[in-house]
């Protein structure tokens, strides 16, 4: 429901309402607010608030009055903030717009962003010089997850972990995998992006973005005015300045799941979740694989004991790993490349291999953008500068997304495109939560992490206490022949709530949701230990760690 279904003389309010807690409260409000005048009431339980039109001068409170009549005797309701959801207004000088938002942009947070605005009455235009559907879906967790999850089922065919289970590996058709991977990423692009244009209605063009002044856009030869603007135009492969690397064909991210041949050997420059994912991806695919990083310990921000567990599952497939070292130059040699490195001590070594996969970070997608003009300064890393709301150095726009080097995840930036599209047009200041972010690296096992670490908590004042449950108690790895890591808990030790917890099992990215629930709703060691939890799933590993604080998993029976 929006205003303009009922014509200009309309508009849309949204009322805070306490007391809401099952969608027979969002009957009780709608039902209240209509009877006292508002006009096809929408209520949400979950966000505590009724959505409705009413003419701009109506009287807030026989509405206020019939939400409290509503309550009974189970539901006590008390209306809140009432908000008038209309966009914000250009300066009197310049009084009109083309629309009210204009999202530079076509991924995850440029349309959660688009359907939020949308929602809110908001006229909207969408700008995409390339492909709908972002990082994600074409180039980023779509494609990467599917390279993954193939290279496991050639894994699987290729050893024998179980007696008597026989099997081979007969052929890797890399070319066969990426054109079925192609069906796929056009399947998901139609579906989650391109149909919803049409859906929802807004106005897509295609082309270039570039800020003239301010308050203006120019796509083309088309000027675009707007009372809000969003830069959601993501981020793409950071190249290291390494001598020989611009002469020397290599691999970024993007053009490794493009592959159609297996490399014989790869190099992979860079250790964090991209280079661990594809590193094993293609070590498992028949390459032979080599990570290489300046940094002397794997993952430096994990839990020490995961992050060497993870380093030796890999190695027990063959990775190699050459840590500690400063890459010096790339060389192309007859049959590939040549790295060469300066070790801890000073001496110079050659790594050669087939091919050369970078994989060293990201950089926000902003050159063509003419912040400068528009006012909008960058910070030390080539990023919109931002306040906490997501709002840049001009108060009428926003970024969201990878583009502002924040966590790059997808589910991030949509959180970021939705909460960026309600402060844009509504004048609100929310802030974004992240102290609750669940994170996955898919190797196999997986790596997750939410919350603080035990340094973080230190570091903060906390005085914690911590559980490990390692794989060999945790009986779901067991039956998995799955030897390495456990799941590691951090708790404060005088109100024992949860801080963090971090697993690496075959299925970390699932127990980490359950983990990621108790971290933000504040849950203690006792909710953890006391709760009833599956058997024979990796799960009941986040019990066994709350239960490892005080006592010894190894010495319980079954669900003890």
């Amino acid at each position: 429901m929006t205003p303009a279904n009922h014509g200009s003389a309309l508009v849309t309010y949204e009322l805070d309402v306490e007391g809401m807690t099952c969608r027979d409260c969002e009957r009780h409000g709608e039902t209240a607010v209509e009877a006292s005048g508002g006009i096809e009431p929408q209520a949400d339980w979950r966000r505590r608030r009724v959505r409705f039109a009413a003419p701009p001068t109506f009287d807030p409170q026989p509405v206020f009055a019939a939400i409290r009549a509503a309550s009974g005797q189970l539901h006590r309701y008390e209306p809140g903030q009432l908000r008038r959801l209309a966009p914000v207004q250009l300066d009197d000088e310049s009084p009109d717009a083309d629309a009210d938002l204009v999202i530079i942009g076509g991924g995850s947070a440029a349309f959660a962003a688009a359907i939020e605005a949308h929602q809110l009455g908001a006229c909207v235009i969408m700008i995409e010089r390339g492909t709908l559907g972002g990082t994600c879906v074409n180039i980023g967790c779509v494609p990467s997850k599917f390279l993954l999850r193939a290279a496991e089922v050639a894994h699987l065919a290729a050893t024998r972990r179980y007696r008597g289970i026989r099997s081979q590996l007969e052929a890797v058709d890399l070319a066969a995998h990426v054109a079925q991977k192609q069906d796929l990423i056009a399947a998901l692009r139609r579906e989650k992006y391109e149909e919803l244009v049409d859906y929802y209605g807004w106005e897509l063009l295609h082309g270039t973005a570039r800020f003239v002044d301010p308050q203006t856009i120019a796509v083309g030869n088309r000027l675009i005015r707007a009372r809000a603007f969003l830069i959601a135009t993501g981020a793409s492969p950071a190249l290291p300045p390494l001598p020989g690397l611009a002469e020397t064909p290599f691999l970024t991210s993007t053009s490794a799941l493009d592959l159609e041949r297996v490399p014989t050997s790869l190099l992979v420059l860079g250790a964090g979740y991209v280079a661990l994912e594809l590193g094993q991806a293609f070590q498992r695919l028949g390459s032979r694989v080599t990570l290489v990083q300046p940094r002397a310990r794997l993952l430096p921000e994990i839990e020490p004991k995961l992050a060497e567990q993870l380093q030796q599952a890999l190695a027990a497939e063959g990775i190699q790993f050459c840590l500690g070292v400063l890459p010096q130059r790339v060389e192309r040699v007859p049959g590939g490349v040549r790295l060469i490195v300066q070790t801890s001590d000073g001496r110079e070594e050659a790594l050669e291999a087939e091919t050369l996969l970078v994989a060293t970070g990201r950089r926000p997608n902003v050159d063509d953008l003419d912040l400068a003009a528009a006012g909008v300064e960058l910070d030390a890393r080539g990023a919109p500068r931002l306040d906490p709301t997501l709002r840049t150095t001009n108060p009428r726009i926003y970024a969201a997304g990878d583009v502002t080097l924040g966590p790059q995840f997808v589910y991030v930036a949509a959180a970021q495109g939705r909460l960026a599209a309600r402060n844009a047009l509504l004048g609100e200041q929310q802030i974004l939560r992240l102290d609750a972010v669940p994170a996955v690296i898919f190797t196999q096992p997986q790596l997750a992490s939410v919350g603080l670490t035990r340094a973080d908590a230190e570091a903060r004042g906390h005085r914690v206490v911590t559980g490990f449950a390692p794989a060999s108690v945790i009986a779901r790895e067991r039956v998995e022949l799955q030897p390495f890591g456990g799941v590691f808990l951090v708790a404060d030790a005088e109100s024992e709530r949860i801080l963090g917890v971090q697993a690496l099992t075959s299925a970390a990215g699932e127990l980490i949701e359950a983990a990621t629930l108790a971290v933000h709703a504040g849950l203690t060691l006792a909710d953890l230990r006391e709760h009833v939890a599956t058997y024979l799933t990796v799960g009941e590993g986040l019990r066994l760690a709350a239960l490892a604080v005080e006592q010894d998993p190894a010495r319980l029976s079954c669900c003890a």
